[in-house]
């Protein structure tokens, strides 16, 4: 599943050709809805353009895009002569990237940079002039957080105390009092998007540790880029149900409850921590977890 979401965005990212300019007589592409939700795009089919066209739909309000860094997104790509939608994003799991003009190509990464989290942008390009797809384009891209951005809630005084780093991946340092025989369900930071519904495909940043040593031993900050996981691929993460979009939560896993079949022997009959923010969240689409 997440690797047809991905190709189908860098075929989508292909067909985002030619330099930014702003035309004479641009033509006039409206975009609505809501922020989180499929755009409505509103046009003149067939449409007519002679140059890439970018702007605003509205600024975003979170942290600014770094170079170098992941970026996440969701996307609408329509064929703009007869307003046909060809792909998107929003009805199965949004796409991580990079922000570097080879992950990107250089007309989304000139699109992106120097935008914030929040920003919705619509690109009006004209066709390629070759190749399969040779029509013009209409794209709206929404750019979502790639770390929890939740209230923070004052987590319980028997389990780990968490620490984040400027890039907001966790360490933990280990509890001295005994793990609990439970599984533990601990909000950290309570978003306000979308809640997880049961057998939902995920979008997270996670890090698993062991509770006896605080060590890691896996994770998805080592670049940073969000992985994506069909929730019934981890049994224990089924506790995340009901957790909205935004939240950072705590997961204490006694050794009672199945992990995944890849999970390493050194940790059999462990204790293990999670710190997953929960980034987007949708109907499963038929596959497991995937890496970023």
């Amino acid at each position: 599943m997440r690797r047809h979401v991905v190709a189908c965005f860098a075929a989508a990212m292909l067909l985002l050709t030619g330099c930014v300019a702003t035309p004479d007589d641009p033509p006039e592409v409206v975009v609505t809805g809501t922020a989180g939700e499929k755009p409505t795009v509103t046009y003149r089919t067939p449409l007519s353009v002679s140059e890439t066209l970018t702007q605003e739909v509205w600024p975003g309000t979170g942290p600014e895009l770094v170079e170098g860094s992941p970026v996440l997104v969701d996307f609408w790509l329509e064929n703009a002569t007869d307003a046909s939608v060809v792909t998107e994003s929003y009805s199965t799991n949004p796409t991580p990237r990079v922000l570097t003009a080879e992950d990107l190509g250089k007309d989304l990464y000139e699109m992106l940079r120097g935008q914030r989290v929040g920003a919705r942008l619509v690109q009006v390009s004209p066709a390629p002039g070759s190749g399969a797809a040779n029509y013009p384009t209409v794209t709206v891209i929404d750019v979502l957080n790639t770390r929890a951005d939740g209230e923070p809630l004052a987590p319980r005084e028997d389990l780990p105390t968490v620490t984040l780093a400027e890039n907001g991946a966790p360490s933990i340092s280990p509890s001295e009092t005994e793990p609990p025989t439970d599984l533990v369900v601990q909000p950290l930071l309570r978003g306000t998007g979308q809640q997880v519904a049961e057998g939902d495909t995920i979008t997270v940043q996670y890090t698993g540790f062991s509770w006896t040593s605080g060590e890691p031993f896996d994770t998805s900050w080592t670049n940073g880029v969000p992985w994506t996981f069909r929730l019934d691929s981890v049994p224990a993460w089924s506790a995340l149900v009901e957790q909205p979009v935004g939240s950072q939560v705590m997961l204490v896993v006694p050794p009672s409850y199945p992990m995944r079949a890849t999970e390493s022997e050194e940790l059999a009959g462990q204790t293990i921590v999670f710190v997953i923010d929960i980034l987007a969240t949708g109907p499963a689409s038929g596959a497991g977890g995937t890496g970023g």
